[in-house]
């Protein structure tokens, strides 16, 4: 790994993010006590990076809704279902940037549409560089994790459960994660 570079230029170009090397994942808080963190093993996504001018830099997000898992197969199907994400109707949540800004020397904001279940919000995810590498293939490759907290209430996803102690059962702020390797494409 390499430390971030002042001079961008030689990171400009097409990225195809490696699933099988990335999470994109989640968090949500459990019966108000406990989180409980799932991931999505299928999506893919690129980027292109303008390391001359890192605003005209853009990318693109595409995750199977049916790859949910919590490691637990009844709430993995309760997520599939009309309650939460309706995958027979809506198979797809994508993120598509609409803005790239440089925040700091190893950081970027990136902000763009969030669709879930075929509701659009804008939103921003602050991403870390985390270095480049060239891997025993040649390849090179790229690291990014970023993280942003949403309401799914914000994006239809309304269904929960009271608990008799008072709260609820699900936590409407769920933290989105992103750990991200991508291979720059030749």
């Amino acid at each position: 790994m390499t430390a971030f570079p002042t001079d961008l230029t030689p990171l400009t170009g097409h990225y195809t993010i490696d699933a099988s090397h990335s999470r994109v994942g989640f968090v949500a808080r459990h019966a108000m006590v406990t989180k409980v963190r799932g991931a999505f093993s299928e999506f893919e996504g690129s980027a292109f990076f303008d390391g001359a001018d890192p605003s005209k830099s853009s990318g693109t997000v595409t995750i199977e809704a049916k790859s949910v898992d919590t490691r637990n197969a009844d709430r993995d199907k309760h997520l599939r279902s009309n309650d939460f994400l309706n995958m027979d109707e809506y198979p797809q949540i994508t993120f598509v940037s609409t803005a790239v800004h440089r925040s700091g020397d190893s950081t970027f904001d990136v902000t763009g549409n969030l669709t879930i279940k075929d509701v659009t919000k804008p939103v921003t995810i602050p991403f870390s560089y985390e270095g480049t590498a060239t891997d025993p293939f040649g390849n090179i490759r790229v690291g990014l994790e970023g993280s942003v907290t949403i309401n799914r209430k914000d994006y239809g996803v309304i269904w929960n459960a009271a608990l008799e102690t008072g709260g609820v059962l699900v936590s409407e702020k769920i933290q989105l994660e992103f750990e991200i390797s991508a291979i720059k494409d030749a």
